[in-house]
């Protein structure tokens, strides 16, 4: 045997007995009413991890695109699309990613929600080479960009105006695992037919203009008259009582993990 296998030998000895089951109660029992428990457990066993591996943190760093599922603190969920030049989610360690927030349409449904729950599922599909998927889970909190460069010396400044971070949204990584190839499509890169993506740009038609019609159909919705906004005293007292509650809700083990622009160390 050679020194390498003997290291990884050591290594398998060493490592403890996993007897918990990753997942949702939820889950669990769908398996066991499917039928599918076995099947599960070996997906458990070999697939999931707690941790981005060497080949995760390689696939991470190339991708342009990525899927983001958050949900407030009354679980309502939102589901969105995030995108950027190859190497936009960074990939700061094997248990920690970032990404810039850039411009969008003011919204910020994604922050709104991490603010209020901090867990976050990242799906990146790799539809052009690999045709494979890879889940990451975990924890996120809303970072300033200017805190973000002194955290990570180095971090490159992207030269398109339109892709300038707003914000970055940092992800402790807890769970990670495959999503097969079997039903994703395999596509290809078409080149662009005008002058390429119109990144940050508030040209209604090159945002895509009012392609489902929804625009069209306002005045069928009756008149949109938002309630007044609060003061800044109000609304920051009703922030800080928000974060409150989410830390309250979210084990001691994680409380380091979450913090929001509204915590005790950010004046007012």
């Amino acid at each position: 045997m050679s020194t390498f296998e003997r290291e990884q030998a050591g290594l398998r000895q060493a490592a403890p007995v996993r007897t918990t089951r990753p997942g949702s109660d939820g889950e669990h029992r769908v398996q066991q009413h499917l039928g599918t428990t076995e099947r599960a457990d070996r997906f458990y066993a070999d697939q999931v991890l707690d941790r981005l591996n060497t080949r995760m943190r390689e696939f991470a760093a190339r991708q342009e695109m990525f899927f983001l599922a958050t949900a407030d603190r009354h679980g309502e969920c939102d589901n969105t699309f995030r995108a950027g030049p190859p190497g936009f989610l960074h990939v700061l360690g094997d248990r920690t990613l970032a990404y810039p927030e850039y411009r969008g349409n003011g919204v910020h449904a994604s922050l709104g929600n991490i603010e209020e729950n901090p867990h976050v599922g990242i799906l990146m599909m790799d539809f052009l080479q690999d045709r494979i998927g890879l889940h990451v889970n975990g924890t996120a909190r809303i970072v300033a960009d200017d805190e973000m460069r002194r955290t990570h010396f180095g971090l490159a400044y992207d030269p398109v105006p339109g892709r300038r971070a707003r914000v970055w949204v940092e992800v402790a990584v807890e769970e990670t695992y495959i999503h097969c190839a079997k039903h994703i499509p395999h596509l290809q890169k078409v080149p662009p037919r005008d002058a390429g993506r119109a990144w940050g740009t508030d040209d209604v038609k090159r945002k895509g203009g009012d392609f489902f019609g929804a625009a069209a159909e306002a005045d069928e919705r009756g008149a949109f008259l938002p309630p007044p906004r609060a003061d800044a005293a109000t609304w920051r007292a009703e922030a800080e009582r928000m974060l409150e509650r989410a830390e309250r809700r979210a084990p001691a083990a994680k409380e380091q993990t979450f913090s929001g622009w509204f915590s005790r160390s950010v004046s007012a």
